[in-house]
């Protein structure tokens, strides 16, 4: 129901054939082009703030450009930045445009290795200067970088402090500008290491550029300028000289997955989208893994290799609960099973009234969970009849069959949502007007005061939408009892791998606790929790303990829940209103090879995201208390 901005999407292509062998099968040389759009719309689901394209022209002659960026803002970029590369060839003659040695010689944009980027802010910084891939000039073409990336790091102070004492200096205090001066850094001392090979093997001039690009290892280069990174990460670059590469946290937190064949290298942020774009099966795309590099050099020779050593496995539970798009083979698998794992407290809170039960979801990317509940629920019905007609002995009459036979799970589309009513107007009555509106619903969809109405989502972390919208418009059909079923757990911690959620006021669980621990005359645990949190704040960050869980430690799920109906419920409501949701459990259960859920549990899979917690509660302590 509330639309969380999070990880930013990725691609790249770096075609193995020259652009004539694309022109002769596929009627244009713009394959890698028109495949590079396709993986990045695929992904729009991933960024909606901007996009940006880079391309890398190989072999140009002194004097000719051969490295292209194009930036544009707003959830139209992609077709923008398309269009505008698309304008420099609209003069061409029909020759001209289908002519592969024409566009490699004169036209931008016609090169063999190209990266896209979808930009959703993480930081609350936006503007062109902040949408990728960011760009390293230098007059050596091997020295050249455009680097993008799907991550947030959570040591960029120290990062900062460390690279400023050395005499480097990022042109603006953001973690992108600062591994590009970092990954730049390195890619400098490995051109002039290569260049002293060169001379004293007596090369010269145009002898020494081909022995460096010949020679270059951008493992080296990652290794050293990647070993302090503290956050999830799948960085993508290209050089001037033609080398790709990308790399992925040793967490595994984002991912990235990767294809090759005889024509192409591609990778992207999402396995389908691969698929879709190129007709291969699942089984052919391979995962990118945690700490390894993706390297493709100047010849189009590919290689992975280990980058950093692998820590702790974490992958986001959210990529698979909410991010990604459902069209993955295994994620479609998944968020079915996170709504079948919800039946039991589902059949609990209406006390097994499937009978007087309307069952639906918001917003779209709880579908999949939808049918999966629906799919659960179907069986436990299933189970209830076989029940029935066993026990009405060995000769139960037609009506009596027909009876029980005819019971179904009655599923309706509930609500649907409006357009989106509230960015135009800021006062603050009318804004909470339209917001109250931003839901339609489909009226005679259950009978009032009889019918319980459950409504899936995929993911309660503010509340907001339910308290100014939700409750109160489906209050409106009358049920006897409105039940909100989460298909995630409740999300009690911030994140700083990616997702825009990074203060403590933010989350209504953490809301809840502090009000339950108030209303039951604990606040020494709110007082404790503070001290042992401000008492370490001099400790470096891999001493530092989670003690926020201290705040929740007392209750359990369904007290907090329970609180948080309080906090949520608008005044008048007349429904009895409920918040089930997923269990811990549950989620490992349904999502086994994604145990990152620190937004959940509070368990951190880096030392920085401690760090960042700690700075985080205090602060909201020290906004609201006086200790």
């Amino acid at each position: 129901m509330e639309e969380l901005k999070h990880e930013c999407g990725v691609a790249m292509i770096r075609l193995l054939k020259p652009l004539e062998y694309y022109e002769q099968k596929y009627g244009t040389w713009m394959y890698g082009l028109n495949k590079l759009y396709l993986l990045m719309e695929k992904q729009h689901n991933r960024g909606q703030e901007g996009a940006g394209l880079a391309c890398v022209k190989l072999e140009a002659n002194p004097g000719e450009e051969y490295m292209f960026r194009e930036r544009a803002l707003g959830s139209g970029a992609i077709t923008e930045i398309f269009g505008t590369v698309q304008g420099n060839f609209k003069d061409l003659t029909k020759e001209q445009l289908h002519d592969a040695d024409y566009a490699k010689k004169y036209l931008p944009f016609a090169g063999e290795a190209y990266m896209g980027h979808l930009r959703y802010s993480t930081t609350g910084k936006s503007g062109i200067s902040y949408v990728h891939p960011f760009l390293r000039r230098n007059n050596w073409r091997a020295k050249n970088l455009a680097l993008c990336g799907n991550f947030n790091m959570t040591n960029v102070d120290e990062i900062f402090a460390r690279i400023t004492a050395i005499g480097q200096h990022p042109r603006k205090y953001a973690d992108t500008y600062i591994m590009l001066e970092q990954v730049g850094h390195r890619l400098d001392r490995e051109v002039e290491r290569l260049f002293n090979l060169a001379e004293a093997e007596g090369l010269t001039g145009m002898g020494v550029t081909h022995y460096i690009e010949d020679h270059m290892d951008l493992a080296n280069v990652l290794r050293t300028s990647s070993k302090e990174w503290d956050g999830g990460y799948v960085i993508c670059g290209l050089t001037g000289s033609g080398e790709s590469f990308a790399v992925r946290d040793p967490w595994g937190i984002r991912p990235a997955f990767w294809y090759q064949d005889d024509e192409v290298a591609v990778l992207a942020s999402e396995r389908p989208v691969i698929q879709t774009a190129f007709n291969v099966p699942a089984g052919s795309i391979k995962e990118l893994m945690p700490g390894q590099a993706l390297l493709i050099n100047k010849a189009g020779k590919l290689r992975t290799t280990q980058i950093n050593k692998v820590r702790e496995v974490k992958p986001c539970s959210f990529e698979r609960i909410y991010f990604s798009r459902g069209s993955d083979v295994d994620i479609y698998r998944e968020r079915k099973l996170l709504g079948e794992k919800l039946i039991p407290n589902i059949l609990k809170a209406i006390n097994k009234d499937l009978d007087h039960t309307v069952f639906s979801f918001i917003p779209n990317t709880a579908e999949v969970a939808f049918y999966g509940m629906l799919q659960g629920l179907d069986d436990y019905l299933n189970e209830e009849k076989v029940q029935q007609i066993a026990s009405l002995g060995h000769s139960p009459n037609l009506e009596e069959l027909e009876q029980i036979l005819s019971r179904r799970i009655r599923s309706e589309k509930v609500a649907i949502k409006d357009i989106k009513l509230r960015t135009f107007i800021a006062e603050g009555n009318s804004r909470n007007d339209l917001a109250a509106h931003v839901y339609d619903i489909t009226y005679g969809s259950l009978v009032p005061g009889v019918d319980n109405l459950v409504i899936i989502d995929d993911s309660i972390v503010r509340g907001t939408t339910l308290k100014q919208s939700i409750i109160g418009i489906l209050d409106r059909l009358g049920p006897k009892k409105i039940v909100i079923v989460s298909s995630s757990p409740q999300v009690r911690y911030p994140d700083y791998y990616g997702i825009d959620m990074a203060k403590m006021s933010e989350f209504i669980a953490f809301k809840a606790a502090i009000e339950l621990l108030k209303d039951r005359d604990m606040k020494d645990v709110i007082a404790a929790a503070y001290r042992k949190s401000k008492d370490q704040m001099g400790l470096p960050k891999e001493q530092m303990v989670n003690y926020v869980k201290d705040i929740y430690a007392p209750f359990t799920d369904e007290e907090i829940s329970a609180k948080m109906v309080e906090l949520l419920t608008p005044a008048g409501t007349k429904a009895k209103v409920e918040i089930v949701y997923q269990p811990l459990e549950g989620l490992h259960e349904a999502c086994p090879n994604h145990r990152g859920d620190w937004y959940f549990s509070g368990d951190y899979p880096t030392p920085g995201g401690v760090k960042m917690l700690n700075n985080a509660f205090i602060d909201y302590i020290e906004q609201v208390y006086q200790f």
